[in-house]
């Protein structure tokens, strides 16, 4: 998990997504144009929450969203999406 400077404001979540599976179970290697966007990853800033929503995940929590869930980040090289915590759907 990545250390970054980015502080989500309202009930917004930072999630760095999981690496993509590169091979199959029985050892096929997958092609980047196939590559399921992942749709879990690690919980690495919270915001705050507003006061009819606290939040219930913590930095940390490795998580399920929706596929097309949050806006994509890239800082320093590294990967990020940023969302609402009503796009998360469990915590694993």
């Amino acid at each position: 998990m990545s250390k970054v400077n980015i502080q989500p404001l309202s009930d917004r979540v930072l999630i760095e997504p999981v690496a993509a599976e590169t091979t199959t179970a029985s050892g096929i290697i997958i092609p980047d144009s196939a590559k399921e966007k992942p749709q879990k990853g690690t919980v690495v800033a919270v915001g705050k929450g507003t006061k009819d929503e606290p939040m219930t995940v913590k930095v940390g929590d490795l998580v399920l969203y929706g596929k097309y869930a949050g806006t994509e980040l890239s800082v320093e090289g590294n990967d990020y999406l940023i969302m609402r915590e009503s796009d998360i759907f469990a915590i694993l």
